[in-house]
């Protein structure tokens, strides 16, 4: 894959290119994995989620809640819809189980595409790549912003079949998307490229229950150069439009189909603070 080539090279050899990992400001996808007790974060970025935490010390919650209903949409998906391959965006530091370990256990020739910016998650695309001899995987480098470096990339187009259908996850990425850059036309124009019977599985942070908490929150990443968006439901549903919501809609993460076998009471929800929903495209 040529995205991965250089990050990986020997340093020695012609054409090598040094990662740049950015490691003096905090990055939503290393703050996400400190929230979650990952250790492939660096002091900016813990110093970002601390003073998240002061302000609303639930802050380790959401990222939890969104692993837990990441796995549960990737599980229906695969195993009640038939769904075989994935376009994964914002997809993060790889944490076990990752996608195409959820999907290739209910279907081995699954496929996945990862798409990050994020300079430590190239280095790291070689665990991502990790597939069973059926299956494939491969990793973009790309922002979600430039949707035409996405669709446009020779890795997705090696992978994925776009006449077929494709399950598209937006799992806690677009309240990194101001409203200036039209998050809602970025993902219309991801589920455009893809055929009818697709699937968008996404997630997204809102200030619904806990306002005093999430403005704080969304204060300390400004302060820090990290732009998040909390927005309330109706404009989350929008991310829907036009297409088949599956029960039970939108909804907040932890009342999207939870596993039989959980125990225990789940999370408030003002502690998780997150939307999220399943829906095909007709």
């Amino acid at each position: 894959m040529a995205e991965m080539d250089w990050a990986n090279a020997d340093p020695n050899e012609p054409g090598h290119r040094t990662v740049d990992l950015q490691i003096d400001q905090p990055h939503p996808a290393r703050v996400y994995d400190y929230l979650l007790g990952g250790k492939d974060n660096f002091a900016a970025d813990r110093a970002a989620a601390e003073a998240g935490m002061r302000v609303n010390p639930n802050s380790r919650i959401p990222p939890r809640e969104n692993r837990a209903f990441l796995g549960r949409a990737v599980r229906y998906l695969a195993g009640e819809t038939g769904i075989s391959q994935f376009l994964d965006i914002g997809t993060g530091i790889p944490t076990s189980p990752n996608v195409h370990e959820i999907a290739q256990a209910i279907e081995p020739r699954a496929r996945i595409v990862y798409v990050d910016n994020d300079p430590i998650v190239l280095t790291q695309a070689r665990a991502l790549l990790t597939t069973g001899p059926e299956g494939r995987t491969a990793y973009i480098d790309a922002d979600l912003r430039d949707i035409d470096a996405i669709l446009g990339s020779a890795d997705l187009q090696r992978t994925l079949d776009l006449g077929q259908p494709v399950g598209l996850l937006l799992i806690a990425v677009l309240h990194f998307i101001p409203d200036e850059d039209d998050p809602w036309a970025l993902a219309a124009r991801l589920l455009e490229a893809l055929p009818s019977g697709s699937y968008l599985a996404l997630s997204h942070l809102t200030g619904d229950f806990d306002p005093a908490a999430w403005a704080g929150v969304v204060e300390v990443y400004r302060r820090s150069g990290v732009t998040m968006r909390v927005r309330p439901k109706p404009d989350i549903e929008r991310f829907f439009a036009g297409l088949d919501l599956i029960d039970p809609g939108v909804v907040s993460l932890p009342q999207w189909r939870p596993d039989p076998s959980d125990v225990g009471s789940p999370p408030s929800d003002a502690a998780v603070s997150v939307y999220g929903g399943v829906a095909r495209k007709p």
